[in-house]
């Protein structure tokens, strides 16, 4: 009993911990092993618990506490280290920067020269 009681005191406190973390997904672009790193190694903020990439589904699944991590953060700093997520895109230079087997297909930068949809003819 006094064992059980042990193992029980001993694990209550990663319990816990682990009920009060929220998981989020999103996309984030990259092309290989290299990139995974990158990645995940970005989305590592204070707070982050586990962040784990897909080079198959380019989807970044976070686990973390919400009181301590803003998502936006995450992306931005995601996109420091090179990668387009899907709110927010690397700076082209930094981009250019990263090792060639490192570089996907990535969107056309969005114009704000009132295209088609805003024009009043």
């Amino acid at each position: 009993m006094k064992t059980q009681m042990l193992i029980l005191l001993l694990f209550l406190p990663a319990l816990a911990m682990a009920q009060n973390t929220t998981e989020s997904e999103f996309k984030v672009y990259g092309a290989c092993g290299m990139c995974k790193d990158r990645i995940e190694n970005a989305a590592s903020l204070d707070g982050v618990t586990t962040a784990n990439w897909s080079l198959e589904t380019q989807m970044l699944t976070l686990q973390y506490y919400a009181d301590r991590v803003d998502l936006d953060d995450v992306h931005k700093n995601i996109a420091k280290a090179g990668h387009d997520t899907e709110k927010v895109r690397a700076e082209d230079d930094v981009y250019e920067n990263l090792p060639a087997c490192c570089h996907y297909d990535r969107k056309e930068k969005e114009s704000n020269n009132g295209g088609s949809c805003c024009s009043s003819n």
